[in-house]
């Protein structure tokens, strides 16, 4: 007897938002409560929050607002927990952290008809997302960031990650959340370099996708500098919505093939990332790694040296030190691996996004290894000889 081969298809519809807020745990604020009655109006629903530990210390009344908060909507609301956990990137490199939030997932029955509410920067919400996504094969999650570039960009996606052997984001999950909330309020207490630094991945979408946004973030790089909040939630806002667009329309939203123009100046940020031992922040990461990729694609003819001039510039107006920490031959080649290691991470044939002008993705399949070592070269003399 043959047995012809069984074959079936279906398609998964995935419906999430992004919401903007101010003081999200105010009892007058219904967003949230909202949120979850959307979900389920007829029983309360029990949440675990994992707090990021620098988010709970710059504000203080944050763990009694949300338990407050909580028990004034608990015919909808049944607070569990708030964990607090460290931040930074720390939160992606020990599986203790990861361990510490399943652990919090079962004692505290967190179902697939419960909520995982992640609040804190990016490195959280990147590893309380994988810890809720593999839990029960993925428990409903809630993000809440709070800082620049995880409202901007990490957290209005759908991966979620962990780094494992030395290699950023190895061990990852693609789950879209069931809702995220922006609340300004938070990006008060920012540091100067976490302010800066998200900018990168707004600098980063525009260059590949918007000639108009990037010179709108280059007419107000002193406002972003110097903190003003209005261009800083438009920039987010424009950011998160592009980034939006492109996983929802760009048809590979789960990564399935080569081409991720979201990475655009992220094979040296990884790398970059790990060579300092993660001592530089990833926006900080991501501005040198557009800075390297836009100077090798002048040295190849694809952009102007006025092009070029225009976004540097840009980046340094902002406060980005785009300066690249090499300082021996060596060092330059451990970069370089990136590109290989790059590879690996996209799986198949090499893909590395480039401009051939503002606005203007250009996708590569090879790097002249001679011609990214000048770009290096000449990104260092450039900003260490001025």
């Amino acid at each position: 007897m043959i047995l012809k081969p069984i074959k079936q298809s279906f398609t998964v519809q995935y419906d999430y938002q992004l919401h903007f807020t101010r003081d999200l745990f105010g009892l007058d604020n219904h967003l949230f409560v909202d949120i979850i009655k959307n979900y389920k109006d007829y029983e309360p629903v029990k949440l675990l929050f994992v707090v990021d530990k620098g988010v709970a210390g710059s504000h203080p009344q944050l763990l009694e607002k949300i338990s407050n908060y909580c028990a004034s909507n608990s015919g909808n609301i049944k607070h569990t927990e708030s964990l607090v956990i460290d931040g930074g990137e720390q939160a992606k490199n020990r599986a203790e952290y990861i361990d510490l939030v399943l652990k919090a997932i079962n004692n505290n029955a967190i179902c697939r008809h419960s909520f995982v509410v992640a609040l804190g920067g990016g490195a959280i919400i990147d590893m309380v997302g994988y810890a809720a996504a593999i839990a029960h094969r993925g428990v409903k999650l809630i993000r809440i960031p709070t800082t620049v570039l995880s409202q901007n960009d990490s957290a209005v996606g759908v991966k979620n990650s962990v780094n494992i052997f030395n290699k950023k984001n190895f061990l990852g999950t693609f789950a879209p959340p069931y809702a995220i909330i922006n609340d300004s309020d938070f990006l008060a207490t920012l540091e100067q370099r976490d302010w800066i630094s998200g900018i990168a991945e707004a600098i980063k979408v525009a260059l590949i996708k918007d000639r108009s946004f990037f010179e709108y973030i280059s007419e107000n790089a002193d406002a972003l500098r110097k903190r003003e909040l209005d261009p800083m939630q438009y920039v987010i806002y424009k950011c998160a919505e592009m980034h939006m667009h492109h996983i929802s329309q760009g048809g590979d939203p789960f990564e399935s093939g080569s081409s991720r123009p979201l990475d655009f100046g992220h094979w040296a940020a990884h790398k970059l990332e790990y060579m300092t031992n993660y001592e530089l922040r990833h926006g900080e990461a991501v501005a040198k790694g557009i800075a390297l990729d836009v100077t090798y694609a002048q040295l190849m003819g694809l952009i102007t040296d006025a092009e070029l001039s225009v976004i540097l510039e840009t980046m340094t107006s902002i406060g980005f030190n785009l300066t690249l920490p090499l300082q021996t031959q060596s060092r330059v080649q451990e970069l370089l691996k990136g590109i290989e290691e790059f590879r690996e991470h996209l799986g198949g044939q090499l893909t590395i996004t480039l401009i051939s002008g503002i606005g203007k993705k250009h996708d590569v399949h090879e790097i002249d290894m001679k011609i990214m070592e000048r770009a290096i070269e000449r990104l260092n003399h450039q900003f260490t000889f001025k």
